[in-house]
């Protein structure tokens, strides 16, 4: 069996296996990997030289600086600022999540925007008494397009220059894709205007779903249908509780209720639905004291349980409409765990949301089913919703923590009051620098991206180096870095030549325009099931050699591949942004079908026949 025939194997093989989504993209990666280096494909040398590349590691800066740009605060505040202008016009504010979320996406990566934009998207489309749903879907598409906008927005940009500059070529400038992104936000624009009215907004909507597109804490509760399981229970005098620590008495284990916080009479504070209360978060050390509120969670019979054996004394459930009007400290949202989350795995029991930030957890929302029993051992995923109570300042707290998570259902008034980081200027001037250095080449591009990463965490606009590393997608570095020798294994066994031939015999007769066409669908095919930076990976080599064979330009052909790489909307699995707003816009597969397939066709005719006006064959 030669090497091609094996390498075009192990391809099919990783491509299968990618569809799947059983395994994680990167363990793939690396195992087609091995198995080149086993079958003699590659030497160690060449299969180790995909995490030296440089747009591995220009990647691993970016997402440094990107980091520090949304941990300081600063690209949501102007983009909540921006987003104000708005006011209740519901077309104006779809046009401006499209335009503010594209030039976001330029400079942060799609994932990044989307969880920068979400929470303030949702606030302002409650305020404005429209769907989140009108305009999540669309949020998550702009952020893609707007990574076209320049070098750096996406990571398919990056594989294409790679491309050119090993084939010799003039490499682009970091401008050189605005023309292409413009292009790209217009026609998504002007798609998804009629797109999102027929499909995502539908008939007009009763007073009762106007209510619901900005849930209220009663809405929230009954949607994880717990209105009924939520209780106030007062520890009475002489109650055999008394001093004793909450593990000892094992609520949980024993009743089958969750002691999430209580209320210890001292100061006037005002908390919660109590004038004259302490609130005191329920940890495992805590001790009860005569006279003390505990808020329970649990099944109404549990707690009467407690009750009848004169344990505890019953007040009332907790959310009831008298209080509901008190809620001013406290309250319940939702926060959705991003893709490629640490807690992903990880129990309830042990995710430190209580530890850290004082807040509960009451329900899990995963696709369309809903969690609210024993949670304490049950393991949270990536892409669930996770409702929450506690303090506003505590969820507060939660929101400016990126990495994992992204807080929804946050006030108006809480997120108006996002103010600028004393490190924002910082960023935003080492972010400047980084643009200017790379614009008029005054050092190497990745030079320029290192140096800007090192100076985000000498400056403090990251708090130490572990924050920098958290902001690195570690699973996107390892797939491009070891999808780049498949590429080269590709190439060396003449495998992407017989592609590039059969492609210009079977298309290249009827010219250039054709060819395209080919290269651009069979692009945005496979993204729709490969990562889109490994597709662009294995395809710019496969442009590049058709574009030499029919002795025309490349550059129409790698653009091809990078914007077909880019916009795929077909499927809510397709990329990271598309899967973030899945649960947050209640949309359904099919949404993304009546949507997304449209919208992918249509631009890719678009494109199709601008890129030769930009670039000519």
């Amino acid at each position: 069996m030669n090497g091609m025939v094996i390498t075009l194997i192990i391809l099919g093989l990783s491509a299968l296996f990618f569809m799947m989504g059983k395994i994680r993209s990167d363990l793939i990666a690396l195992c087609s990997l091995v198995l080149l280096v086993l079958f003699g494909i590659l030497t160690p040398t060449e299969a180790l030289s995909g995490f030296s590349n440089s747009v591995v590691i220009m990647m691993i800066g970016l997402f440094v600086v990107g980091g520090a740009i949304f941990q300081t605060g600063l690209a949501k505040m102007i983009s909540g600022k921006i987003m104000q202008l708005a006011g209740s016009n519901s077309f104006v504010l779809f046009l401006l999540v499209m335009v503010v979320t594209s030039v976001v996406g330029a400079f942060v990566s799609n994932t990044g925007t989307v969880a920068l934009m979400l929470p303030i998207v949702v606030s302002l489309a409650g305020s404005a008494g429209i769907s989140p749903s009108r305009l999540l879907m669309p949020l998550a598409f702009a952020s893609s397009m707007g990574g076209m906008l320049t070098l750096i927005g996406t990571p398919p940009n990056l594989v294409i220059q790679e491309a050119i500059e090993g084939a010799g070529l003039p490499p682009l400038s970091f401008f050189s894709f605005t023309p292409v992104g413009i292009v790209c936000i217009l026609t998504g624009i002007l798609l998804l205007i009629p797109l999102s009215y027929w499909f995502l907004q539908g008939k007009k909507r009763t007073p009762e779903e106007e209510r619901k597109s900005h849930p209220s804490t009663e809405d929230l509760l009954r949607s994880y249908q717990l209105e009924q399981r939520l209780f106030k229970a007062q520890v009475p005098a002489g109650s055999p509780y008394c001093g004793k620590r909450l593990q000892e008495l094992d609520f949980s284990g024993q009743y089958g209720i969750n002691v999430m916080e209580i209320r210890r009479k001292a100061s006037s504070r005002r908390l919660l639905f109590a004038h004259i209360y302490d609130f005191i978060t329920g940890g495992p050390d805590t001790r009860i004291e005569e006279g003390d509120i505990l808020y329970v969670s649990g099944e109404s019979q549990h707690v009467s349980r407690l009750v009848q054996e004169k344990l505890l004394w019953q007040l009332d459930t907790i959310y009831t409409a008298s209080e509901d009007d008190k809620m001013n400290e406290t309250g319940v949202a939702e926060v959705l765990l991003l893709p490629n989350s640490s807690l992903h795995n990880v129990t309830v029991r042990h995710c430190g949301f209580r530890e850290k930030f004082g807040v509960n957890i009451l329900g899990i929302q995963r696709n369309d089913n809903y969690y609210v029993d024993d949670l304490r051992d049950f393991p949270m995923h990536s892409g669930d919703a996770l409702l929450i109570q506690g303090e506003w300042s505590d969820i507060a707290r939660m929101s400016k923590e990126p990495n994992d998570w992204v807080v929804l259902g946050e006030p108006f008034e809480q997120v108006a009051k996002v103010t600028i980081d004393r490190k924002a200027p910082t960023a935003a001037a080492i972010m400047v620098l980084m643009i200017l250095s790379m614009v008029f080449n005054w050092m190497p591009a990745v030079v320029a991206v290192i140096v800007a990463a090192l100076l985000m965490v000498f400056t403090g606009c990251l708090r130490n180096v572990e924050d920098a590393y958290r902001t690195i997608n570690w699973e996107s570095i390892v797939l491009i870095a070891a999808m780049m020798p498949m590429s080269a294994a590709l190439e060396k066994t003449g495998a992407s030549a017989a592609i590039s031939t059969t492609l210009v015999a079977g298309l290249g007769e009827y010219g250039p325009l054709a060819l395209l066409a080919g290269i651009y669908f069979t692009t945005s095919l496979m993204t729709m099931f490969i990562s889109n930076t490994a597709t662009a990976v294995l395809l710019a080599p496969i442009a590049l050699q058709s574009a030499v064979s029919l002795g025309v330009s490349p550059y129409p052909f790698l653009f091809a591949v990078t914007v077909a790489a880019s916009m795929c909307f077909a499927s809510p699995f397709s990329t990271p942004p598309n899967a973030m707003v899945m649960s947050a816009g209640k949309y359904t597969f099919s949404d993304y079908i009546k949507v997304g397939v449209p919208l992918q066709i249509l631009m890719g005719i678009v494109i199709i026949f601008v890129l030769p006006l930009l670039f000519p064959f």
